[in-house]
């Protein structure tokens, strides 16, 4: 397999992306604060295991792959994090709870047009600045969500119960067509994350002309008309 290189956290094109944040007890040292050193260290290996996880899925990479994209030694690896298991655990548990945060934010309260439409931006927004993580978090329902079935069984099924009930308050008003609330989120999760999931495919069709970064504003404002279109009543 070709060596893998991650700098400064950085993904394709050189685009900044979001690092993984490292709470303390986490990994060894679990009972005491973790050092600076140490939350350091952790970072540089979740950085590196993001990479190699997001290019090779959880079953095609190895511990070696990701001790030498951190540049660090296997063993010293292993000292702070002892299975291949725990470091896709960290990234995947962390990445979910990152993930639902834009869900999180539509306010019951708001203007549902605008709530919605700002949903979409910020997903758009999240597959240009995390690809990496966006297609870690697709390989893992591609597998059967091992590693975070308790979570989607609990949390994001109770957080879209909660977002489903406030579509549904907006729709027995009249602020927006009745439709399936649940089929809604899912509609948004497969348009904003295609950018990400499939991104190669994406910037090959455009071509050089439409293929940079323009294409997310330009995947904004289609898909925020097409959502609206189809919500806003017609008078």
């Amino acid at each position: 397999m070709p060596p893998i290189k991650v700098k400064n956290g950085r993904g394709p094109g050189g685009r900044a992306t979001g690092s993984i944040a490292v709470k303390p007890g986490e990994g060894r040292g679990r009972g005491r604060p973790l050092t600076r050193i140490q939350k350091e260290k952790q970072q540089v290996i979740l950085e590196a295991a993001l990479e190699v996880f997001s290019v090779y899925g959880f079953r095609g990479s190895t511990i070696d792959q990701i001790a030498e994209v951190a540049g660090m030694s296997k063993p010293n690896l292993l000292y702070y994090f002892p299975k291949k298991e725990d470091i896709h655990r960290r990234l995947i548990r962390t990445l979910l709870d990152n993930w639902l945060a834009p869900l999180r934010q539509i306010d019951e309260d708001g203007d549902p047009v605008p709530e919605i439409r700002s949903y979409i931006r910020r997903k758009i927004e999240m597959s240009r600045d995390y690809p990496r993580e966006s297609r870690l978090f697709a390989n893992e329902m591609l597998q059967g969500a091992p590693h975070i079935i308790d979570m989607i069984e609990l949390d994001l099924k109770n957080l879209v119960n909660e977002k489903a009930r406030v579509l549904s308050g907006w729709m027995d008003a009249g602020k927006i067509v009745r439709t399936d609330p649940y089929h809604l989120i899912f509609s948004i999760w497969a348009t904003t994350q295609h950018y990400a999931d499939f991104d190669v495919q994406v910037r090959a069709v455009l071509g050089r002309d439409r293929g940079g970064e323009g294409r997310f504003e330009d995947a904004a404002a289609y898909l925020e008309k097409l959502f609206m279109q189809g919500l806003i009543p017609r008078k």
